[in-house]
């Protein structure tokens, strides 16, 4: 379906473009607290380093489940209301994390209550910002671009500053300054004055209605789904098993002190890669992006051959550059190409899908490299890449597919 008219003209640095980039920017950087913060506050308080592992998934569990409802709801009550009261959930959660870490030796069922209160924020934030891009941007490519630069750039410091602010002060300090991320996204998404669209008006049936509605939508766009199931195996497969199985791959070999560098190439490369998706504007969009994907399997040869620290950087920084670039794409694909009225609840089956998979790869990824190898198991990844690039650019709908603009 062709865009609206107007739907992506204007400017891309606008007033409501600023103001969401701060908002996405600020909820980027707490989030790369949130592991440091748990790790160090758990462990701080003498707690097993399996509670780590559970309260991340407490986390990521309510957002998996969650994330459908999100985008339901997002679609009746609007993107940007649901946005500042995921937001709100956020500040509330961290700021209680905040109080029971500085209090000393909190209650880990308190700490998974909590964490998952994030999780079901993340799960009603998520959706929205797929639509609301386009509807604060003129160009929505450049606009994708410049917040993959800004996520990768937060991934690398919200970790270094939760590790300095750990060190001078407590967990409790970084809980308190995670929720202070939340407090100015959701003031940022307050001060947001978007033009009223056709979907924000739009006759809702009932959630059951809305989450059917939003399936056939899905299934009417092969270009989509095809590329979602393709998502689901390689994400189960390849990006699953590919961060964990680097963890254990580098920091054995070379140290923890290299692993965290390898992260921070990784996070330089998706830079890169933004920055690129900035200045090139190809025809076939989806196509391109695929071709670019072919890069993840030469992270995973060189991973896998465990090759010295010099290539594992270069493949760790071509991996971060062709990934951002991929997500570019797809992200620009999917705003431009579905209405509006539907692309919340499309975008939350994405992520749904995405998160549940990937978990799932992360979870078998060590029984399976301590049964076969670790360097099997990434070896194989890599060939998986090829056969998944490879069904990307053979599908017709999904090669063929061109940009809206």
């Amino acid at each position: 379906m062709p865009p609206e008219p107007g739907r992506f003209g204007g400017e891309l640095w606008n007033r409501n473009f600023r103001l969401f980039f701060i908002a996405r920017t600020a909820a980027l950087f707490g989030d790369g607290m949130i592991p440091v913060a748990l790790t160090a506050g758990l462990l701080g308080a003498g707690r097993p380093a399996s509670s780590v592992g559970y309260a991340l998934a407490a986390w990521m569990g309510p957002l998996a489940f969650f994330v459908l409802f999100g985008g339901v709801l997002a679609d009746r009550f609007t993107p940007r209301r649901m946005m500042i009261i995921a937001d709100v959930l956020r500040l509330v959660g961290a700021s209680l994390l905040a109080v029971t870490f500085a209090a000393g030796d909190p209650p880990l069922w308190s700490v998974y209550a909590l964490s998952s209160v994030a999780g079901v924020g993340a799960a009603l934030f998520q959706p929205g910002v797929a639509s609301t891009v386009p509807r604060v941007a003129g160009d929505v490519q450049r606009a994708n671009a410049v917040l993959r630069v800004s996520e990768a750039l937060m991934t690398m410091a919200g970790p270094a500053f939760a590790g300095v602010l750990v060190g001078l002060a407590s967990a409790g300090a970084v809980y308190a300054a995670n929720a202070s991320t939340f407090a100015v996204s959701g003031v940022c998404l307050f001060l947001l004055r978007l033009a009223p669209a056709p979907a924000d008006t739009a006759v809702r049936g009932t959630m059951v209605a809305e989450l059917v509605g939003g399936w056939r939508e899905f299934k009417a766009r092969s270009w989509l789904w095809g590329v979602i199931a393709i998502w689901t195996v390689y994400g189960f497969t390849v990006l699953g098993p590919m961060l964990p199985l680097t963890a254990v791959q580098v920091t054995e070999t070379h140290g923890s002190g290299t692993y965290g560098a390898m992260m921070a190439v990784n996070g330089a490369g998706s830079v890169v890669g933004g920055l690129l998706a900035l200045r090139l504007r190809p025809r076939r969009p989806l196509a391109a992006g695929a071709m670019a994907l072919s890069g993840v399997g030469v992270n995973l040869v060189v991973l896998g051959l465990g090759l010295p620290v010099l290539a594992l950087g270069a493949g760790q920084f071509v991996a971060g550059a062709v990934f951002a670039f991929w997500l570019v794409m797809w992200s620009t694909t999917v705003q431009t190409h579905v209405p509006p009225e539907a692309l919340n609840r499309l975008h939350a089956y994405d992520v749904a899908g995405s998160l549940l998979m990937l978990a799932a790869g992360r979870a078998l990824a060590g029984p399976v490299a301590e049964a076969v190898g670790t360097s099997e198991v990434l070896l194989a990844g890599a060939v998986i890449n090829v056969l998944a690039v490879t069904v990307l650019l053979v599908a017709r709908p999904i090669r063929r597919l061109e940009r809206v603009v």
